[in-house]
């Protein structure tokens, strides 16, 4: 067995009732690792999309003329 790297963070297991044995106390570990591991891995959330610069620069511009309408509908 290795020694624990200090820079690790410790577990630390409070046993309430019951008398696990060494055994059952690392597989309870290890199954609860492995569950918070695929959680972790799972709730990233993805980069937001990347608008390019002429999409950005063109959300200002009005938009076209209603040449349907008339000219009149454009004094209301």
């Amino acid at each position: 067995m290795s020694t624990p790297d200090p820079d690790e963070a410790r577990i630390r297991v409070d046993v309430r009732r019951g008398s696990p044995s060494e055994e059952d106390l690392a597989a309870v570990v290890a199954v609860v690792t492995e569950a918070y591991a695929r959680e972790a891995a799972d709730a990233v959330i993805d980069d937001p999309p990347v608008r390019p610069g002429w999409e950005r620069a063109a959300r200002g511009l009005r938009r076209p003329l209603d040449r349907q309408s008339g000219w009149r509908s454009a004094l209301r």
